[in-house]
């Protein structure tokens, strides 16, 4: 699954747009390393999102199509 499209499935950022624009502004890394949308998101991934001072990283779990919103943060693990 790509990367912007995980972010949005996940509930991590709530539209797919601006995952991509986060991607493309170099504000998300998958294992340290700065990533397009158009990465092929794995399970085990560390994804490290920063939003201005706050930095959030999180262990992707598993990988769906499609969550229901309560099922969401099952997605992934924080660190």
């Amino acid at each position: 699954m790509r990367l912007d499209k995980y972010l949005k499935v996940s509930r991590l950022i709530k539209r797919r747009t601006v995952a991509a624009e986060a991607c493309a502004a170099g504000k998300v890394s998958v294992n340290s390393k700065v990533q397009k949308a158009s990465y092929d998101v794995k399970v085990g991934d560390i994804i490290e999102l920063t939003f201005g001072e706050k930095v959030l990283k999180v262990q992707v779990v598993t990988v769906l199509e499609h969550v229901r919103k309560e099922d969401a943060d099952a997605m992934y693990k924080p660190l």
